[in-house]
């Protein structure tokens, strides 16, 4: 009976040494993914919320530096080089600070990421990049703080912090420009149809030099004429129409339509059909 008794409290003990009640985190951790151009950007964050509180000049004092967040620093990653106010950070990670203010706020990117909340001693040698930016009231009130990244083109964009009434966003570009004319530099000394065709849009998203872009989409076209590809036209169309062709413009456009009504391709029926419309070829 003894030894019964024994084992019978020996399993509860392993049991509540085990046993651990799971709640929820006031604070929940976010890992946000964007990719901008041909940069991934990971943003790892924690998500305090208002709670009825003051939050910019009472939570978070004017002047004083932050963490961004809550719990472990904010730590921003770039997969390539990015620039922020003329300033390079090189490929990797950073712990974003900032320090808020009525009128502006001063945002750090810290080469040291291993900080619960702000560093105890700060080093301005681990500051990567500092700038400046101006905070904008919102007219409605987020509980929950959150990070973001937006107003995205091929070359950058704004990461941007949103919390109680208050925007903040921080511009910053991306090398994808000279990653893209090297591989198109690379590629073409014996190029496919494909590497034609991306050249050759990238040229006219880019607003770049139309001949270039012309002759490459031409080449395209040429290299499909067995077997038309009416995307490829809808692009050698625009880019004629950009260059200036009006009537080659035309000829691609009306070659494109044809083929997407083959294909059934309702979309590009109608992108086809509006822009013989507007060049007065309907």
């Amino acid at each position: 009976m003894k030894k019964l008794l024994l084992l019978l409290m020996t399993c509860a003990t392993v049991y509540s040494v085990q046993a651990q009640i799971e709640t929820p985190q006031p604070s929940p951790s976010a890992t946000l993914e964007q990719k901008v151009g041909l940069t991934d950007i990971t943003i790892e964050y924690s998500r305090p919320g208002v709670k009825g509180r003051k939050v910019f000049g009472g939570l978070v004092p004017y002047g004083d530096l932050w963490r961004t967040g809550a719990n472990k620093n904010t730590i921003v990653t770039f997969s390539t080089d990015a620039t922020v106010d003329g300033q390079t950070l090189k490929a990797g990670s950073y712990a974003l600070f900032t320090k808020p203010g009525e009128t502006s706020w001063d945002v750090y990117f810290y080469t040291d990421t291993e900080n619960w909340g702000t560093p105890q001693n700060w080093d301005e040698s681990k500051v990567a990049a500092k700038t400046t930016v101006e905070p904008s009231e919102i007219p409605f009130n987020v509980e929950t703080f959150a990070m973001d990244i937006n107003n995205i083109t091929n070359a950058g964009g704004h990461l941007e912090i949103i919390w109680e009434k208050t925007y903040v966003a921080i511009p910053f570009t991306v090398p994808t420009d000279n990653a893209v004319l090297a591989s198109i530099n690379s590629v073409m000394s014996g190029p496919g149809v494909n590497d034609y065709y991306a050249a050759a849009v990238y040229y006219l998203q880019e607003n770049k030099d139309m001949k270039t872009a012309m002759k490459w989409i031409d080449k395209a076209v040429e290299m499909t004429k067995d077997n038309p590809r009416f995307w490829i036209l809808r692009q050698q169309a625009l880019i004629h129409a950009k260059a200036g062709d009006k009537e080659g413009a035309i000829a691609a456009a009306k070659s494109s339509l044809e083929h997407a009504k083959k294909a059934g391709n309702k979309g590009y029926i109608k992108m086809n059909t509006d822009s013989l419309k507007e060049w007065g070829a309907m």
